[in-house]
C-alpha cells in the first residue's frame, strides 16, 4: 500500500475544546472532540474524547454510498442490522451487534454521514471495564465541525486523504 503514518496526534483547539487539530505527518487537520472536551477519565455518557493512545482496530464503511480511498486498515461494509451496544449492564457492552436489538445501541448505517467511514478504536475493547466508554471512533464530522458524544471526526475529504496513509499499526494518539 505504501507509505503509512503510525501516529496520529490530536490536540484541542487554543479557543475550543470541542475542536482539535490532529497532525497526520506534515498534515494540520481539524478535527471535532466530544462535547464535554477531553478527559482522562472517561465514563460512559458524559461526552468526552478520551485522552489516550488508541490503536485503529478496523473500519466499517457504508457501501450504498459510492467507493472510498483504500486503505491497508481492515474494511468491513456496515449494513442496515448492524448496532453497536452501549448499554453497560448488557453482556455485549462495546461490542458489534445485528438487530434486532432492544438495549442501548447505536447503528453502524447511520441516515447522516458520519459513519460512511468509521474507524474503530481501540478504547475499552480489547480489555473491557463497564462504564469507562464505549463506541469511541475516528469518523466524519457534521458541518461545522459540532461537538461529538466522545469520537474524534473530520471532514470526508479529509478522511480521504487519511485513509491510504492508515494501518493496522496507526494510532491516534489525543492529548
Amino acid at each position: 500500500m505504501g507509505r503509512t503514518i503510525s501516529r496520529l496526534v490530536v490536540r484541542p483547539a487554543p479557543r475550543d475544546q470541542r475542536k482539535a487539530i490532529l497532525q497526520a505527518g506534515h498534515l494540520a487537520i481539524p478535527a471535532a472532540l466530544g462535547r464535554s472536551g477531553r478527559t482522562s477519565r472517561k465514563r460512559e455518557g458524559d461526552g468526552a474524547t478520551p485522552i489516550a493512545t488508541m490503536p485503529l482496530l478496523f473500519a466499517y464503511r457504508r457501501g450504498d454510498r459510492g467507493p472510498w480511498t483504500a486503505t491497508s486498515l481492515p474494511m468491513r461494509i456496515s449494513q442496515p442490522n448492524m448496532l453497536w451496544c452501549d448499554d453497560v449492564n448488557d453482556p455485549n457492552y462495546n461490542r458489534p451487534v445485528r438487530s434486532p436489538f432492544h438495549p442501548s445501541h447505536e447503528k453502524l448505517q447511520r441516515e447522516d454521514e458520519l459513519y460512511d467511514i468509521c474507524i474503530v478504536l481501540d478504547w475499552n475493547l480489547r480489555s473491557r471495564k463497564r462504564k469507562c466508554g464505549s463506541a469511541i471512533f475516528f469518523h466524519i464530522a457534521r458541518p461545522g465541525y459540532t461537538p461529538t458524544e466522545g469520537c474524534v471526526a473530520i471532514s470526508p475529504r479529509d478522511m480521504r486523504r487519511l485513509l491510504p496513509l492508515l494501518s493496522p499499526k496507526t494510532v491516534l494518539q489525543v492529548l
